[in-house]
């Protein structure tokens, strides 16, 4: 089965925070083809895309580990600091943690692909 595409937007602080008013005001309308996510920087979208987080990505992608230590156990890291690393992916919807058997979660990759749409914006004249 084919997996959505994750949609990150890259825009100005004021743009992001001018268009999520107006969407929870019922001004605009999210267009389900616009980012579900924003950032205010390549730099910023760089630490949540990290090519380390990559890796981690595409390890999850393709063992599809029964826990999170079976993981760890797979990259060859500390259990306490890779949690710490999910926690951030599955708050930017990049995975989700399944519930398996005996209390344990399992992530999986929720999107085989991102795309980034950079908003230009002329500065508002004085």
């Amino acid at each position: 089965m084919t997996k959505p595409i994750l949609r990150i937007g890259i825009a100005p602080r004021d743009y992001i925070k001018r268009r999520s008013i107006e969407i929870a005001s019922g001004k605009r309308h999210r267009n389900p083809n616009e980012p579900k996510i924003w950032f205010t920087s390549l730099d910023a979208i760089g630490r949540v895309l990290s090519e380390k987080n990559m890796l981690l990505l595409e390890v999850i992608r393709n063992s599809e580990p029964r826990s999170l230590t079976e993981l760890a156990k797979a990259v060859g890291a500390a259990k306490s600091n890779m949690s710490r690393t999910l926690n951030k992916l599955e708050e930017f919807g990049l995975i989700v943690f399944e519930p398996q058997d005996g209390g344990r979660v399992a992530p999986r990759v929720v999107y085989d692909s991102v795309a980034v749409d950079i908003q230009l914006h002329r500065p508002k004249a004085a």
